[in-house]
């Protein structure tokens, strides 16, 4: 696997492949890998020929306040796994290799509707940062496909409209979430939980479960299950940031006729903040 820091060099290393005929997918990511990213390179690999990651740290999606500073950086470890995983490029750029001008004036990606509420409710500005980094790498690789993982369902649905509006000629393929044997979704912030705080973790999946479930049996008062869920994880020890059903493709809040729904939540346990998600597809008779 081959490391490169610059775009001119990207360009290069991806043309020669694409030059011997092969099929180009790419991973981006923000380092510190785990399992989890391991699987998105493994399903790339799978896919096609010649596999890209990218592990860029982008300024763009962190509020006032949030961890840019203290997000773990550990390239050599990443660099292992990706060799492990099935890479064969690896584009680790400075910030001022991405944004040579500086981000103040920066031409922005901004995906109205599927950025509001939810995490970019939260986190302002999060996803106009997700989606100008990605459309950047996605112009400087010029994949065949591209991996996300589910686990970060809204920042997934977001690309695939922007791919979509743009008419940008990538396949975007998502990933089923890697979790812990305890069913804690892996996440980079996980490391940052105390043994404590990772001891009460999987409960925040364990709610989503039980109100899927529920859901699957025929309950349809939403709200109710929402706020039992919330009243369990209060007493975990979560500040739930927030908690939801929505309808799986839009995002709009479900109603009781959709069939394609995504229970979804965020919540800070400590300092940390937590997100995961489940995907519901429910046929005539769970109804």
């Amino acid at each position: 696997m081959n490391t490169v820091k610059s775009v001119r060099e990207l360009r290069a290393a991806v043309a020669r492949a694409r030059g011997e005929g092969k099929r180009i997918a790419f991973v981006p990511t923000m380092g510190n890998l785990h399992s989890g990213h391991a699987a998105l390179v493994t399903k790339a690999a799978q896919r096609a020929d010649f596999v890209v990651a990218s592990i860029f740290v982008n300024p763009l999606q962190f509020g006032a306040g949030e961890d840019l500073d203290t997000y773990p950086r550990t390239l050599a470890a990443d660099q292992e796994r990706l060799l492990q995983a099935g890479c064969h490029l690896l584009f680790a750029p400075t910030v001022d290799e991405m944004y040579p001008d500086g981000t103040t004036v920066q031409t922005r990606v901004s995906v109205p509707q599927l950025s509001e509420g939810l995490c970019g409710a939260s986190r302002p500005g999060h996803f106009e940062g997700v989606a100008t980094v990605v459309s950047k790498l996605f112009n400087m690789v010029q994949p065949d496909l591209a991996v996300f993982g589910e686990k970060d369902y809204q920042q997934l649905a977001v690309i695939r409209a922007m791919v979509r509006d743009l008419n940008m000629p990538i396949q975007i393929i998502g990933e089923p979430t890697v979790r812990a044997d305890d069913g804690l979704a892996l996440s980079s912030r996980n490391g940052y939980l105390s043994p404590e705080q990772r001891a009460v973790a999987p409960a925040l999946y364990r709610e989503l479960s039980q109100m899927a479930d529920s859901i699957r049996h025929g309950q349809r008062d939403f709200a109710a299950l929402i706020v039992a869920a919330q009243a369990q994880l209060l007493a975990a020890g979560f500040r739930p940031d927030y908690l939801e059903v929505r309808h799986a493709l839009t995002l709009r809040p479900a109603m009781i006729d959709d069939r394609d729904v995504v229970v979804i939540a965020a919540a800070y346990l400590g300092n940390t903040r937590l997100i995961d998600n489940l995907y519901l597809h429910l046929d005539d008779a769970s109804a």
